[in-house]
């Protein structure tokens, strides 16, 4: 069973001992991620994140690489939404040395000067990258459709103005103010002994506590579909379909996982089988899901033949459109579930995916999911919750499109198109 400890500051230990293994994972899960920004310091926390790899207290950057990798193991770091994590993977018996490594990092970063202006010509660059990849860029833009004029509307890697103007003295005040004690979650999965929650504690113990990172809910004022077509001269046309969803805690979240592995999870879904092996009109296409604590999104992504996006389109809604009037066969429901659940299995015999797993829904929801717990939930979701979780999310008004292509003078007859009801 997981192992839990709340410090009397707030901060949070989770942790999941795998005695058969020889490695172990660590992650330190912070509450700051793009939502917590404003407009002018968007891509802040990602910033921030880059930046604590530079050096630290005890640590300089060749010093903080050269140990974990001197030992065999893999260090990193991400960005989202909602979290920020500063994670390794490493031989057992090296643990408190990654321990020591990125506590220090998180409560001591050095924030060098050189290595700021170094780092913001390195981001300004990804910045750039992204935009030139018509595959990534895409996302942007439907993410512009689903959330307008908010920062879940906006790249968590920030833009080009938000990032240029960030000084040392906002990254400083930045991280006083969210990286405190009842916004941190470490987690730990694999071989380790009893004194590691002491360990961590006694680390954690002066961390500064204040409240809890809130950001400003999502609105969703959306009332008829949307469309956005960015005109650009492709090899193929890139598509991004998305409708608003289920937030992470929602009690069909195992539901629209399902549903999300019926449409396009996967090389057995509808959409892959439909487009690409019996219409041979994309290479790349499937589903995604988005899932914030508030709201979140159901996503279609495709990469199709410049002059057949109506026809892909025209495709697509027609499979959403089945699954919210017909029931899914009893045949293909049972290997929805099968493939859930043996993708979580799997996942969970690795102590880096564990640790993940433990980290993120204790730091998003405050909760820790036991397996079996989860195997008894999907086996109680039946078909007719599927046809009602597809009712819910493929709605006209839901319906937001944002295409990269060689389209121009296309939105109107690809606009009239929109529609699943």
């Amino acid at each position: 069973m997981y192992k839990k400890l709340n410090l009397a500051n707030g901060l949070r230990i989770v942790a999941f001992r795998m005695p058969e293994r020889r490695s172990a994972a660590l992650g330190i899960w912070i509450k700051a991620g793009g939502r917590y920004e404003s407009g002018s310091n968007k891509g802040i926390s990602h910033f921030l994140e880059h930046l604590l790899f530079k050096g630290s207290k005890k640590y300089s950057c060749r010093k903080i690489k050269e140990s974990i990798e001197g030992v065999g193991g893999s260090l990193n770091g991400f960005t989202s939404e909602e979290l920020t994590c500063y994670l390794a993977k490493i031989p057992a018996r090296f643990l408190g040395l990654a321990l020591d490594i990125l506590s220090d990092m998180v409560i001591n970063p050095s924030l060098p000067l050189p290595e700021i202006e170094k780092e913001k010509q390195v981001i300004l660059e990804e910045i750039k990258m992204y935009k030139d990849q018509p595959q990534s860029h895409v996302h942007e833009l439907l993410d512009e459709l689903l959330w307008p004029r908010q920062p879940l509307g906006a790249p968590v890697i920030g833009r080009l103005d938000s990032v240029s103007r960030l000084t040392r003295d906002d990254l400083g005040l930045f991280k006083e103010k969210f990286y405190t004690s009842p916004n941190i979650v470490v987690s730990v999965a694999g071989l380790f002994d009893g004194r590691l929650m002491e360990n961590i504690s006694r680390i954690f113990s002066q961390a500064k506590k204040q409240e809890i990172n809130k950001f400003i809910p999502a609105r969703e004022e959306q009332n008829q579909p949307q469309l956005k077509i960015f005109s650009k001269k492709t090899e193929q046309t890139h598509l991004a379909l998305g409708f608003h969803s289920f937030p992470s805690g929602h009690p069909l979240k195992h539901v629209l996982s399902l549903l999300h592995i019926i449409l396009g999870a996967n090389m057995s879904s509808r959409l892959f089988h439909e487009l690409r092996e019996k219409n041979g009109l994309a290479y790349e296409i499937g589903t995604q899901l988005k899932r914030f604590q508030d709201t979140g999104a159901f996503i279609v992504h495709a990469g199709v033949d410049n002059r057949k996006v109506a026809e892909a389109v025209s495709l697509i809604l027609k499979e959403l459109k089945k699954v919210k009037l017909n029931l899914v066969r009893p045949d293909e429901f049972k290997r929805a579930k099968e493939f859930y659940l043996g993708q979580l299995m799997l996942a969970l015999e690795d102590t880096l995916d564990h640790m993940l797993w433990i980290g993120e829904t204790t730091v998003s929801l405050n909760k820790t999911y036991a397996l079996p717990e989860i195997i008894k939930e999907v086996a109680g979701i039946k078909r007719e919750d599927i046809r009602e979780a597809a009712k819910y999310i493929f709605q006209d008004r839901k319906l937001n499109l944002s295409l990269i292509g060689p389209l121009k003078d296309k939105e109107s007859s690809i606009y009239n198109q929109l529609s699943v009801n």
